[in-house]
């Protein structure tokens, strides 16, 4: 007898609460992707990639006067292949390629 009466009051006050009942909707779901191959791009080519697959990428050593065409990914962290969830970072280190 006392279950649906305590249903009632729990439906009308856990929206006062804002306390998620189950709601699909409100649940933020994460997508995950593979790391992408960055390893001999240039760092423009690079940061194009990153975008397309709503990651950041950082460059180590970045600087103002960076050409990056002429510049290309030497490292990756995390690496290539490696599942991380949409708006992490790779962090990338650099070589110029002298063109």
């Amino acid at each position: 007898m006392a279950a649906p009466v305590g249903g009632q009051i729990f439906s009308e006050i856990l929206p006062y609460l804002e306390v998620n009942q189950g709601n699909q909707e409100e649940v933020e779901v994460i997508e995950e992707i593979k790391t992408p191959d960055l390893l001999g791009k240039t760092l423009a080519e690079s940061q194009k990639i990153a975008k397309e697959s709503e990651i950041e990428l950082v460059i180590e050593g970045e600087t103002e006067e960076l050409e990056k065409q002429n510049a290309i990914v030497k490292e990756q962290v995390p690496k290539a292949g490696i599942m991380i969830k949409k708006g992490s970072k790779i962090y990338a280190k650099w070589e110029e390629t002298g063109f």
